[in-house]
């Protein structure tokens, strides 16, 4: 076996259990879509609801949560980035275990973890309390995300990869609108704590990844050709070359291979797309909340019901950026919503007007929400199978710490500096625009292309 395409691929002795399920059979085949690969999608898509569900609600009590700990904003910011920082680990630890023992079974016991997680956090009756277990669920949580995106990725076909993984990511906004109506109904009457406990439930999620979802046929493939080369040496018989210099790749710690010369450009491109998303969203995810709420006067239900607006407004966008992904390619996805964000960001955050506020709030939310499709796109197909999950926890682990724990200093800086939060939002269009003339430049097309073609 020379490549790890998934549908042409001999079945070898490690591949033949998993022959067994028809489900597994179904996403081995890319010539045809079964209710498999739906089954794969609503996963990473109920995946990625809850994770906007999660961080949100976080951004959206943060008022509630800076007065009943009696901190300031540096204080709140500096709690956020321990958080952040010891959470970092897990956006590489799970998706490396993903490449050692498979992604479906990681992802199950990833988003259990993660679940059981969000009532701790509510229970904290200290502040050191609330850290650590708002620890423990960044780290279960920076994972979650990573696992579903490889198995979408690795499931379906070429021609629909990006639109699948844009709109999979485009229910992220629908767990940013469940956030915004826990945030009306429940945070607003009931406090803070009942709000966080409500995404308890999500453990159930977890049986369905568990019943619905077969493990990867790009992964099952890869371990196949590891195991069949190894048997080749162990008999004494002759490897081919293409197996000995893959294999030689394959040996390298997963890191060192990020940098090797067949890698390399991707590696960094990677991190620049990762890096500028994560820059980008920072400041929006941390303190729009508290922009509307304590500058603009908004009460806990309004800015509640504007972030649910916003989250499905913001799908819009996600779901163009995956259609353009496909049918033109990732590039000018990005930028045609890269482009439409940094325009009415910078509108929204000029005006004190509440009406426009609300309608430039809603229309810079397509684009700001919708470059995130071939953002994640890009990392998830860029590299290949065998340190896939790997190379995607360096590249956002990377990302995190820029975005979201380095950058927050120059946010809060501009704020405390200023008095406002207005000079931390015109940062953002700036970002976009440099992104944009990064990605026209660097960024490499792979649309409508296999995995095995982009890199083996």
């Amino acid at each position: 076996m020379s490549t790890t395409t998934a549908g042409n691929a001999e079945v070898g002795p490690f591949e033949r259990p998993y022959m067994q399920s028809e489900a597994y059979r179904n996403a081995r085949d890319p010539s045809k879509i079964t209710k498999t690969h739906y089954h794969i999608a609503v996963a990473n898509g109920l995946g990625w609801a809850f994770d906007g569900m999660d961080g949100i609600l976080f951004g959206l009590a943060a008022p509630l949560m800076i007065k009943e700990f009696a901190v300031d904003i540096p204080t709140w910011r500096s709690i956020g980035q321990i958080a952040l920082i010891l959470g970092i680990p897990g956006i590489y630890f799970w998706p490396w275990l993903a490449d050692k023992f498979g992604r479906r079974t990681l992802l199950a016991i990833n988003i259990a973890m993660f679940s059981l997680m969000m009532p701790l956090v509510a229970l904290a009756p200290t502040l050191m309390l609330f850290i650590i277990a708002r620890v423990l669920t960044n780290f279960a949580l920076n994972g979650e995300w990573a696992l579903g995106s490889l198995l979408v990725a690795e499931t379906w076909p070429a021609h629909l990869r990006g639109r699948v993984l844009s709109i999979s990511r485009g229910t992220w906004c629908f767990g940013t609108a469940t956030a915004g109506l826990i945030t009306t109904f429940i945070m607003a009457t009931y406090g803070w704590r009942w709000a966080i406990a409500v995404p308890g439930v999500i453990a159930l999620l977890a049986v369905y990844v568990r019943a619905k979802c077969p493990e990867s046929p790009y992964w099952v493939q890869t371990q196949e050709r590891k195991r069949q080369i190894a048997a080749k040496r162990a008999a004494g018989e002759a490897v081919s070359e293409a197996d000995a210099s893959w294999q030689k790749k394959a040996d390298k710690i997963a890191v060192m291979q990020l940098f090797q010369p067949d890698l390399r450009r991707s590696t960094f491109v990677a991190i620049f797309v990762a890096c500028c998303s994560t820059a980008i969203y920072g400041t929006v995810g941390g303190w729009m909340a508290y922009y509307l709420n304590v500058e603009m006067k908004w009460p806990t239900a309004e800015y509640g019901l504007f972030y649910t607006c916003w989250g499905l407004v913001g799908f819009l966008g996600l779901l163009a950026a995956g259609m353009i992904s496909d049918w033109i390619g990732r590039r000018l996805a990005f930028i045609v919503m890269l482009v439409e964000g940094a325009i009415f960001i910078g509108l929204w955050a000029s005006t004190r007007d509440h009406t426009l506020l609300w309608v430039y709030g809603l229309l810079w939310s397509i684009g700001f929400l919708g470059f995130w499709g071939p953002s994640m796109t890009i990392t998830a197909e860029v590299f290949p199978t065998r340190i896939r999950g790997a190379a995607n926890g360096v590249v956002w682990a990377i990302a995190w710490l820029v975005g979201f724990v380095l950058w927050p200093f120059v946010t809060v800086w501009l704020q405390q500096t200023t008095g406002s939060f207005y000079a931390s939002f015109m940062t953002i269009p700036v970002l976009m625009a440099f992104m944009a003339i990064g990605v026209w430049f660097f960024v490499p097309e792979h649309g409508g292309k296999t995995l095995d073609e982009i890199s083996v």
